[in-house]
This record gives C-alpha cells, sequence and structure tokens, in this order.
C-alpha cells in the first residue's frame, strides 16, 4: 500500500470512524454505494470489493457480472451530515475505480471512460481543468405524482431577501462542501423562484466531476435535513428557468495555460480556438451526453439563458460557447465557457466527450467559423442559416439519430457504454412519446 492509503488507516482511527462508504456511479450517472467495516478497508486496497456488476445499470451481462470495486484512497472525505453532534462515530467515503477479476478497468465505469479520455489528452502535454456553475431548485416538498413543483421562495436573480430560505440553504450546504474540502467560488440566487446557484472552483476534470457527485449528494442530503425538496431536472417548469451546468474548460500544458497568447484576438491562442472549433464540429454528436434526458431538451428549446444554436461568442451570452473577457495581467485564467452542459448530466461522460471533441480539433486542425456578435436568440432561423449557425438537437430522439453514427462519440465512451447509453436513450424516448400529456387534456379534451 501506499502513502495515501497508510493514512486513510490512520484516519479511521483517529476520527472514530465506522463505516466507510464506496461510492461509484452507472452509466447513467446515478450513484451507488456499499458501506464496509473499517476492518476491511485494508483488503479493499490490496483487492477490492467483489460485487454483481450485471445488477448495476449498464455495467455487465449476467455471464461477465463479477466485477471489483477499487478505493481511490486519495478521494477519502468523512461526511459531516453522518456525525453526530455529540461527536460518535463517523461515516467516510471514498470513489472506487471498477476493475474486472483479472484487474483490467471496467469497459463500463464511467469513471475510467474519463480517465482514459485525459490520459490520451496527457499524452499530447494537456491537463484539462473544468470550472461547473451549478443551478438547482429547492421546492417545498418533495413533488408528488402530477403536482406542480411549490418553490420554496419567490425571489429572483441576485435578489437578498430576508431570512431568505434560500440563503440559509446555501450558507448550510457551502459549510459542507468545504468541510469535505470542495472549494465554492460564488453562490446566489438565480432567476427563477426556488432557483439557485453555486459555483464550485476549478479543478482537473476527474477531481471535477467527482465533486460534482458528492455536490448532488450533499445538496439532496441538506435539503432533507431543512424539510424540502432539492432538484437538478433541466426544465421543471414551462414558464420559468431551465438549470444548467455552465462550465469553464482549458487546457494547461504544464503551468502554462494552453488557451493564453498575449496579443491574439481576445488573448486566445491558437490551441484555444481550435478546442472551441472541435466542440462546435461535433456538438450535435454529444448532445446525447451533455443534455441525456428528454426533459433536457425542454431547457434548450425554453429561452432563458440556455443556448440552441451552435456558435460562439466573445462575452455573448447567447451563444453556446462564450469567451469570457480577459482580464489583464491573468493570461492564465483564459478559457471557455460551455453553456450546454445541464446538471442531471453523467459529468464523468460529459466531460469526457467535451474533451475528446475540443482534442480532435487540435487534432485535425479544425478551422473555427465566424463568431456570433448579435443576440442569437433574437434572430429568426432564416437569419441563422444565412449566418451559418445551425441548430443544436431540438429533441433526445434528434440527439440519438446524430449519436448513432458518431465515431467520436464511440471511440471516447467505448463499445459498451456506446451501446448501452444508446439503447437506453431510445428507450426513455420511446416511452416518453407514447405519453399522453397534461397539455393534450387541456387543450383537447374540452373541445375534442
Amino acid at each position: 500500500m501506499g502513502k495515501q492509503e497508510d493514512f486513510v488507516l490512520r484516519a479511521l482511527e483517529e476520527r472514530d470512524v465506522r463505516f466507510v462508504r464506496l461510492w461509484f456511479t452507472d452509466v447513467l450517472g446515478f450513484l451507488k454505494s456499499v458501506s464496509v467495516a473499517p476492518a476491511e478497508l485494508e483488503n479493499a486496497f490490496e483487492e477490492g470489493i467483489g460485487f454483481d456488476g450485471s445488477a448495476i445499470e449498464g455495467f455487465a451481462r449476467v455471464y461477465e457480472s463479477d466485477m471489483l470495486a477499487h478505493p481511490d484512497a486519495s478521494t477519502f472525505q468523512i461526511l459531516p451530515w453522518r456525525t453526530g453532534d455529540d461527536g460518535g462515530p463517523a461515516t467516510a467515503r471514498m470513489f472506487c475505480d471498477i476493475v474486472m477479476p483479472d484487474g483490467s478497468p471496467s469497459y463500463a465505469d464511467p469513471r475510467h471512460v474519463l480517465k482514459r479520455t485525459l490520459g490520451r489528452a496527457a499524452d499530447q502535454g494537456f491537463t484539462f481543468y473544468t470550472h461547473p456553475e451549478i443551478e438547482f431548485y429547492l421546492f417545498k416538498n418533495a413533488p408528488g405524482k402530477g403536482d406542480e413543483p411549490e418553490p420554496v421562495d419567490r425571489s429572483g436573480f441576485f435578489d437578498h431577501t430576508a431570512q431568505s430560505r434560500g440563503a440559509d440553504f446555501r450558507r448550510e450546504a457551502i459549510t459542507m462542501l468545504e468541510a469535505m474540502g470542495i472549494s465554492v467560488e460564488f453562490s446566489h440566487h438565480e432567476g427563477g423562484p426556488g432557483q439557485q446557484e453555486i459555483d464550485l472552483r476549478y479543478a482537473d476534470a476527474l477531481t471535477t466531476a467527482d465533486n460534482i457527485m458528492t455536490f448532488r449528494t450533499v445538496i439532496r442530503e441538506v435539503a432533507l435535513g431543512q424539510d424540502i425538496w432539492a432538484s437538478f431536472m433541466p426544465k421543471p417548469f414551462t414558464t420559468h428557468p431551465g438549470s444548467g451546468m455552465h462550465t469553464h474548460v482549458s487546457l494547461f500544458e504544464g503551468d502554462r495555460n494552453a488557451f493564453f497568447e498575449a496579443g491574439a484576438q481576445y488573448q486566445l491562442s491558437k490551441t484555444g480556438r481550435q478546442f472551441i472549433a472541435g466542440i462546435l464540429r461535433h456538438a450535435s454528436e454529444i448532445s446525447v451526453v451533455t443534455n441525456q434526458w428528454v426533459n433536457s431538451y425542454k431547457r434548450l428549446l425554453g429561452g432563458g439563458e440556455a443556448p440552441s444554436s451552435i456558435c460562439w461568442g466573445h462575452n455573448n451570452r447567447s451563444a453556446m460557447i462564450r469567451v469570457p473577457m480577459y482580464k489583464p495581467n491573468k493570461g492564465q485564467s483564459t478559457r471557455i465557457e460551455l453553456r450546454t452542459v445541464d446538471p442531471a448530466c453523467n459529468p464523468y461522460l460529459a466531460f469526457a466527450v467535451v474533451l475528446a471533441a475540443g482534442m480532435r480539433g487540435i487534432e485535425e486542425g479544425y478551422e473555427l467559423p465566424r463568431e456570433a456578435e448579435d443576440d442569437v436568440w433574437s434572430l429568426t432561423e432564416r437569419e441563422r442559416k444565412a449566418l451559418g449557425i445551425a441548430p443544436l438537437p431540438k429533441s433526445l430522439s434528434d440527439a440519438i439519430d446524430v449519436a448513432e453514427s458518431s465515431e467520436l462519440l464511440a471511440e471516447t465512451l467505448g463499445e459498451h457504454v456506446f451501446d448501452y447509453f444508446l439503447r437506453n436513450k431510445r428507450a426513455e424516448w420511446e416511452e416518453y412519446r407514447t405519453q399522453v400529456s397534461a397539455y393534450e387534456r387541456d387543450r383537447m379534451l374540452p373541445v375534442l
């Protein structure tokens, strides 16, 4: 065992940890957990914990179901909501890498998909950093079937309201996140009633993906503790803004920001421009991963600050990719903001496909198209077409149709994840399109 594993084993005794939760995600991005006693952890580090992979969504077929969860000691943290106020026994968590019985990485582990893609970028000298702005809604209670959810407040963007439920919630959530080593940069009330935003500080993409999975768990735990309900659903209301996860990304070569070039337009290097061009060219293909739910496309079509067209712009919030304004003497902070991603995605797969698309642009020298200087939302479809601005997929079905023939997606996800993910999404679409909606009943029952 290494120094990190030794540190964890000592911490278990010093912090009186009685339970260790081993976390990983299924292909769709739902968190899975198995709890082990501290006495079993040394063996878990050396040999892993066996489980039936065929019981996990998208992991394995029955005849190849044996899998092992290997805890990553670098992700060890105490769960603050599972430690008693009286200083009683604590519970900790670690993320796991999933491997096959022969020790090879599991082809179905989303964390491995991202690590493999990061490894390909590292072979070319790049480290991929991400910084997500995560939006979500808070409701007064868990929505019942067919019920309209009731927001915890009626505040709006940046509102500061005395004794605001959202402000108290954000304070407690941020305290928990920082107790787990997750740094928060900003937080505020978003545009919708009960809608919040918390921005995580930038980190390498694997750490950020782990942090997002932890973030979603912390948010739900804090909400339940306050007798309210948190949701990362991309578009819970027809008339209020959807929830996005605008993600700032950059590539570094060692300590140098590969996106920065002094004196270039917007101080954006050739590498940065090719990276943007890669994402734009493959935007439709990767949408099924960055926006993986049938509801995701209600957000993209619903206005607000969600993009609906494939374009980029300098400080243009109507564009799919925004190049933020350059701050003098802060070349290291040069980055791009991808505005399509929503908070209900599988972050491991989403970051993997975004990185793969950007790297394809660098490897093949894609030319960056003309930037969108206008408010893209206000343009007609004919005006967008005249400017060469193509639309994003308008539905999950459209996204699947494009993805099914994507060589980039198949190569990045791997054959098993690619096949399972698309079959699952097609089944979701088929189930959705056969449902009779409240809209149809409200409009047609009175007149037909």
